[in-house]
C-alpha cells in the first residue's frame, strides 16, 4: 500500500510517500481503508519532535522513538470505510463508513491502518464527506470534554482563546448550543469563519487586549499555550471556571492553587475521547448542531505543505489529507 512516512525527525520535507506493507487485522481488530486524514498540530509536533508545551519532551522521546521514529506512519484522526475485519469484532462490517481516532498508535496517514474494534471508532455522519468527517474527531472530541466539564447554562458567558484552531471552532459551535454567549479570540483573519460559526462578539488579539476589554465571563476556555494565565483568570466572574486544553506546566501547577485559594475554579482535564463522546458528536453532527470546517484538502503527495499550513496557521479550518489516489479519496465521497 501507499503511505505517507518519516524515518527521521525534522521539516516538512522528512515526510515522503512509499510502498509500505498493508497490515492485517487480529482477531480483535479492523482493517480501515483510509480515505481522509486531518494533519493535527500534533502530527507535526512528532514529526519535527517540537513542541509547543514540553514538559512531557523525555517520556514522549522514549514512548515515539529516541533515535529515529519507531512508527514511520503518522495520522490519528481518520475517515474511511471497514475493509476486513477480525474473527472475534462484532461491532462492524464490511463497507462500513466510519471515523475516529487511532490514538498513539497513528496510522492514518497509510491507505490501510489495523485498529482494535475497541478503540473510539463510530459510524461516519450520514451527511457529512470523508474529508468533513476526518476533520471532526480531533476538535470535537477535545471541545466536547470541556464543555460539559465548564457545565455551560444557558445564557452564561464564554470566552474562547485560540477560538480559531480545531478545538476552538468546535468548542464554540458545542458552547453556542448549550446557550452561551460566546466571545471568540483569534487573529482578525478568521473572524469571519468564527462569526458564520455563531460567535457573538470578535476580539482581534494583534489589535485588541482581552483582558483590558472590561468585560467578564462565567467561563474561559484557553487553547493558547503561550497565554497569560493571570490574564485568563481575571476576566472570571466570581464562581467563574477557567480550562486550559493546552496546559504549561506552570499552568498546571497554578490550577492547584486557584483552586484552593480563590472563588474561581480551574482544570486543565486530559480528554480521554470515548466512544460515547464520539456518538454524541455524530448525533449533534447529524442534527444540524455542528459543522466541520475544511480549509483545505491536499492529496498524499502534498503533505508537507499540509504540515507547513498548519505549522504556520495560514489556514482557515483544518487541512485534510486525501488518502489514495485521487479518484478513489474525493472530498465529495459520502
Amino acid at each position: 500500500m501507499k503511505a505517507i512516512t518519516y524515518t527521521r525527525y525534522g521539516p516538512p520535507e522528512v515526510l515522503q510517500v512509499n510502498d509500505v506493507d498493508k497490515p492485517a487485522p487480529g482477531d480483535d481488530e479492523v482493517l480501515i481503508r483510509v480515505r481522509a486524514a486531518e494533519a493535527t498540530k500534533s502530527d507535526c509536533e512528532l514529526r519535527g519532535f517540537r513542541f509547543s508545551v514540553n514538559w512531557f519532551w523525555l517520556p514522549l522521546r522514549i514512548a515515539v522513538g529516541v533515535t529515529r521514529p519507531r512508527r514511520e506512519i503518522l495520522g490519528g484522526y481518520f475517515s474511511g470505510e471497514i475493509a476486513a475485519v477480525g474473527k472475534d469484532v462484532t461491532r462492524f462490517a464490511v463497507g462500513d463508513a466510519v471515523f475516529g481516532t487511532a490514538g498513539l498508535r497513528m496510522g492514518a496517514y497509510g491507505e490501510f491502518a489495523a485498529l482494535p474494534a475497541a478503540y473510539t471508532i463510530a459510524a461516519k455522519p450520514a451527511n457529512m464527506s470523508f474529508a468533513e468527517a476526518a476533520a471532526v474527531p480531533l476538535g470535537g472530541l477535545n471541545a466536547l470534554h470541556f464543555m460539559r466539564l465548564a457545565k455551560i447554562s444557558p445564557g452564561d458567558r464564554v470566552l474562547i482563546n485560540g477560538a480559531g484552531g480545531s478545538i476552538g471552532t468546535h468548542g464554540l459551535q458545542i458552547a453556542k448550543s448549550m446557550g452561551a454567549e460566546v466571545t471568540a479570540v483569534d487573529k482578525a483573519e478568521k473572524a469571519a469563519m468564527l462569526e458564520r460559526l455563531g460567535a457573538d462578539r470578535f476580539i482581534d488579539y494583534q489589535q485588541e487586549d482581552f483582558a483590558r476589554a472590561g468585560r467578564t465571563f462565567d467561563v474561559v476556555f484557553d487553547m493558547v499555550a503561550r497565554s497569560s494565565y493571570r490574564a485568563c483568570l481575571s476576566v472570571l466572574k466570581p464562581g467563574g471556571r477557567y480550562f486550559s486544553g493546552n496546559p504549561r506546566l506552570s499552568v498546571m501547577l497554578r490550577t492547584a492553587l486557584t483552586n484552593r485559594f480563590t472563588d474561581k475554579s480551574a482544570s486543565f482535564a486530559f480528554a480521554k475521547e470515548t466512544m460515547e463522546e464520539l456518538e454524541t458528536l455524530r448525533e449533534m453532527i447529524e442534527e444540524g448542531r455542528i459543522v466541520s470546517i475544511v480549509d483545505r484538502t491536499l492529496p498524499m503527495s502534498e503533505a508537507p505543505e499540509a504540515h507547513r499550513l498548519v505549522e504556520t496557521e495560514k489556514r482557515n479550518g483544518a487541512i485534510v489529507l486525501l488518502i489514495g489516489e485521487p479518484d478513489e479519496a474525493g472530498e465529495e465521497s459520502k
